[in-house]
């Protein structure tokens, strides 16, 4: 039992130690060397370190105190372990490379005259190591804790609140860098807020099918014989005509899709048929957590 219980801590520890890996790496090596932005706390301190050449890694740390005080109230100890530790392990890191690259032994990524192109990566590596923490019950500290407080008593994405903050402490950081510098950074937290909403709502795409007829039981027969997938059967009937018919749902891979809608057309030509996109299926025939 004690066994199995860290088994599942470390399947939670280890993706969010590589998300503030990801992170870290994002920041010391496309936003630092292009004097970019990024937002929250760790804004502030980014700002610190242009200022007065503060150390990245030392800053986030002791901003993210006070807000530890708020976050243990409403989040609770179990969920302060997660962010604890992705705020620790985030300075770790920082630290990390803030002591390879003093050494030479890892260089920031230049890109000279291309600051469109560097912004994009930055977006998409702080994205994505955002998003593997957030989506393994981490947070980095800061804003994150804000935004995971906001998205569970409001209902907005974390990406969207922490856009929403993010651009409001950008736009104070108009006082200390360039204007140019803020526009860059703006492209950089938008694909970020992209890349945290795609990975927390789930990499994998299926297609969810309703399908409203009168030969739901011949349907079902034939996706689960053809396709190997778990079909529901329910019962429905006409608003105007009165008619009781058959719903068939079924969630198939986006590569499936042709062929569900072939096995549905070539048994009922009228049959009423309704696909949404799924972003992440847990179960029998797709994943298990």
């Amino acid at each position: 039992m004690i066994v199995k219980r860290m088994l599942i801590q470390l399947r939670l520890i280890i993706p969010i130690l590589i998300g503030t890996a990801i992170y870290a790496f994002g920041l010391q090596c496309f936003v630092i060397p292009y004097q970019l932005m990024e937002g929250g706390v760790t804004g502030i301190g980014v700002l610190l370190n242009y200022a007065a050449g503060w150390p990245l890694s030392v800053t986030t740390l002791l901003l993210n105190i006070p807000i530890f005080l708020l976050g243990w109230r409403a989040l609770g100890r179990f969920q302060m372990f997660y962010t604890i530790l992705g705020t620790v392990s985030l300075s770790v890191f920082l630290a990390l490379m803030e002591s390879l690259i003093r050494r030479g032994l890892l260089e920031r990524i230049t890109m000279p005259g291309d600051v469109m192109l560097v912004a994009l990566y930055a977006g998409v590596t702080l994205g994505a190591g955002l998003g593997i923490v957030f989506r393994y019950g981490g947070t980095t500290g800061g804003i994150d804790i804000i935004a995971r407080i906001v998205s569970r008593w409001r209902g907005y994405s974390m990406g969207q609140v922490i856009l929403g903050f993010d651009a409001i402490i950008i736009g104070v950081s108009l006082l200390y860098i360039s204007l140019e510098k803020v526009l860059y950074t703006l492209v950089v937290v938008f694909v970020a807020s992209k890349i945290i909403d795609f990975i927390q709502d789930g990499a994998y795409s299926a297609k969810a099918f309703s399908v409203i007829t009168d030969h739901g039981q011949e349907i079902a027969l034939s996706i689960t014989k053809e396709l190997e997938r778990g079909v529901t059967l329910m019962p429905a009937k006409g608003a105007f005509s009165g008619q009781h018919k058959e719903v068939v749902y079924c969630v198939v891979g986006r590569a499936e899709t042709r062929r569900l809608k072939g096995i549905v057309r070539n048994i009922d030509p009228k049959a009423f048929i309704v696909i949404n996109e799924v972003h992440d299926v847990l179960g029998e025939g797709f994943k298990e957590e």
